[in-house]
C-alpha cells in the first residue's frame, strides 16, 4: 500500500482533532480577529492611496544632497566619515 497525499492530508486532519480538539475553538478564534485586522488595514491602505492621489497637488521632487560621488558639485562636504569617502 503506497501512501498518496490525500491519505497523509487525512492523517494530519485526524491528529489535529484528537490531540488539539480544547484548542481549535481558540484558534479558530485567534485566525478570525487576524484576518479582520489585516482586511481593515488593505482598507486602510487603499484609503490612504487614494487620498493622495485625489488631494490633486503634484507630487514633491526629491534630490540627493551630499553624494559621496557628487564631491566636485558639491566641494567634497559630505555625511560620510573621512576614511568611508569615494
Amino acid at each position: 500500500m503506497r501512501l498518496e497525499g490525500w491519505h497523509i492530508v487525512i492523517i494530519v486532519v485526524l491528529a489535529l482533532v484528537l490531540f488539539a480538539a480544547p484548542k481549535l475553538p481558540s484558534m479558530a478564534r485567534s485566525i478570525g480577529q487576524s484576518m479582520r485586522i489585516f482586511k481593515s488595514e488593505v482598507r486602510e491602505m487603499k484609503k490612504d492611496g487614494t487620498s493622495e492621489t485625489a488631494s490633486g497637488e503634484p507630487p514633491v521632487e526629491g534630490k540627493v544632497v551630499g553624494h559621496p560621488e557628487q564631491n566636485g558639485k558639491n566641494g567634497g562636504d559630505t555625511d560620510l566619515p573621512p576614511s568611508n569617502r569615494v
